[in-house]
């Protein structure tokens, strides 16, 4: 993407990523890109299953689920009508310790392109890449034999420009910190029932320039429910479903609420109106090939759309695609593609 602004391109990402808000109400909206061409298959509906190393971002209490070692690397052209330099690669490592729990890292990585950088008179000043990253690690543990809780804890980096608003170098770069928090349940009385919650992104605003311009980061609640309708040795059919509000709230001064407050204040203020939702379903036939789809609802967003995919495992291998279909040629995500590959050792 050449000769165009870091703004329009964070307003393409607020206003298009796959979970999108309002840009005014949260800045490095990287964050909540989907990861995981699994996921991304069955319309983004995961929290309640997190049942790989993508558990880091999903649900991190979904790691006490787990046992050995695992490692899971995806890619995917982020918004491919924008320019061919835009990308998004995720990494997520889950390893077992015996009495103790399961603790995972991920990293993951957006990559704006390249941007130029005028004047006021639109003379060409140069050129310089835009990118956003974020290191995350986590642990979850088992309080009781059907129950699970998990903490993630995430260090953020922000490169919009090497030169900001004003005329000091290092504007328009920021870092911050954030905390996740997630519970599993998966009750006795009905064997393949799961419950997951995540509530992600706690922490601190990002200052790009000064503390009055700071953006709060997009604290996120996730809870879902999902259930094997069908579970034998050589049929498993699951299905799931997510519902996401952003607890962010931005007042007309341009002040935000802590995410202690917004999370009172976001319900009181749009109740149900601008929450996601997605589901999807999984078949796997005798743990060799998978299937799935599922639609994403995102009104507020504009970002309605449904999802294919499939997965291939071999041995301690596993590759996975997933698939955006939009129906319309002119959206952003239209034909947005994931592609994965897990290692179980």
């Amino acid at each position: 993407m050449k000769k165009i602004g870091v703004l329009l391109l964070v307003l393409f990402l607020g206003t298009f990523a796959a979970e999108s808000y309002a840009v005014s109400e949260a800045g490095v909206l990287f964050l909540m890109i989907s990861p995981g061409a699994r996921a991304a298959g069955m319309g983004e509906a995961f929290v309640a299953i997190a049942d790989d190393a993508s558990a880091v971002y999903w649900n991190p209490a979904g790691l006490a689920f787990q046992t050995g070692r695992e490692i899971t690397l995806m890619h995917t052209n982020w918004l491919p009508q924008f320019g061919s330099d835009l990308y998004f690669d995720f990494l997520a490592y889950r390893q077992n310790f015996e009495g103790l729990g399961v603790v995972g890292v991920n990293v993951t990585y957006l990559n704006l392109g390249e941007q130029t950088r005028t004047d006021e008179t639109g003379n060409e000043l140069g050129t310089f890449n835009s990118h956003e990253f974020a290191i995350t690690a986590a642990f979850g543990a088992r309080i009781s034999e059907n129950m699970s809780v998990g903490i993630g804890l995430r260090f953020i980096r922000s490169s919009l420009s090497d030169v900001g608003a004003g005329s000091e170098k290092g504007d328009g770069k920021a870092n911050g910190f954030a905390v996740d928090l997630g519970w599993l349940y998966k009750p006795s009385f009905l064997r393949g029932l799961s419950f997951g919650a995540n509530l992600s992104n706690l922490g601190p605003k990002m200052t790009y320039i000064d503390a009055a311009q700071a953006s709060p980061i997009p604290t996120n609640l996730k809870v879902g429910v999902a259930y094997k309708l069908l579970d034998t040795e050589f049929n498993r059919l699951t299905v799931a479903a997510d519902f996401n509000k952003l607890l962010v709230v931005v007042h007309q001064d341009g002040t935000s609420d802590p995410f202690y407050k917004a999370i009172f204040s976001s319900w009181q203020e749009d109740g149900l109106k601008d929450m996601i939702y997605g589901a999807g379903l999984e078949y796997w036939y005798s743990n060799l090939i998978a299937l799935r789809t599922g639609y994403h609802v995102d009104k507020e967003g504009k970002a309605n759309y449904a999802t294919f995919g499939f997965g291939i495992k071999y041995s301690l291998y596993r590759f996975d695609f997933g698939y955006v279909a939009t129906g319309d040629e002119g959206h952003p995500l239209s034909g947005t593609s994931r592609f994965a590959l897990t290692i179980g050792f």
